[in-house]
């Protein structure tokens, strides 16, 4: 059986990155997902000994560790490790069309605590249109990862672009970060919104408006 230096060596020898908020799935042999978890799981139970927590004899924790590196491996941080979501093409409509408002649940890679808000996409096709429901798997699939808000939506962004070739893309992500909310300044009301315009929405103020005319009243 493999471990997590193994494919850490892997990953090093194949000159691939894999910082937090990198997928590596196509470094991965079979049983490598059940080697990481186990041993986050090992890890996680070290953490809650070095705070004096008798996982022993407390039964809320008994099995936190295990729930809690199956929770990061399989679930929240599951973009690092699946393959990216298949998704199938059609013929391209000339007209702008928008997306939204997309759940993001996401992770600060600073402190390893939520962000989560809402997304926003716009459109100009060019060649080919994907799927509505695709641009939830793949957004799903870029923020199941450690990030910053900021490098996120980027890698959002140009995922997109390179899946669909759209003559105009917008992209927009407003979330809070539990960073500030449950820790650090306590600031429970604010909100970054991140937003990237490209081609056509870049270079045409009007279609930018309209973008924005269009999702102003979605919550």
């Amino acid at each position: 059986m493999s471990s997590t230096h193994a494919i850490r060596e892997r990953l090093r020898d194949a000159g691939a990155s894999f910082a937090a908020n990198d997928n590596i799935a196509e470094y991965l042999l079979p049983g490598d997902i059940d080697v990481i978890q186990a041993e986050v799981e090992q890890h996680v139970q070290a953490v809650l000994e070095a705070l004096v927590i008798d996982t022993s004899r407390d039964h809320n924790t008994k099995a936190t560790a295990k729930r809690v590196a199956r929770m990061y491996v399989r679930e929240v941080f599951a973009g690092r490790f699946e393959p990216a979501p298949e998704v199938t093409d059609f013929p391209s409509l000339n007209e702008l069309y928008t997306l939204g408002p997309i759940a993001v649940r996401s992770t600060c890679s600073h402190h390893l605590v939520p962000m989560t808000g809402r997304m926003w996409v716009g459109v100009v096709p060019g060649e080919k249109v994907i799927g509505i429901s695709k641009f939830v798997r793949l957004a799903n699939w870029i923020m199941s990862r450690p990030h910053i808000q900021e490098e996120a939506a980027v890698m959002l962004a140009d995922e997109l672009e390179r899946r669909i070739l759209p003559k105009g893309l917008a992209v927009i992500v407003r979330a809070q970060h539990q960073c500030m909310i449950w820790r650090g300044v306590r600031e429970t009301d604010t909100i970054m919104i991140t937003s990237i315009m490209r081609g056509a929405f870049r270079d045409d103020r009007t279609l930018r408006s309209e973008f924005m005319a269009l999702i102003k009243d979605q919550p």
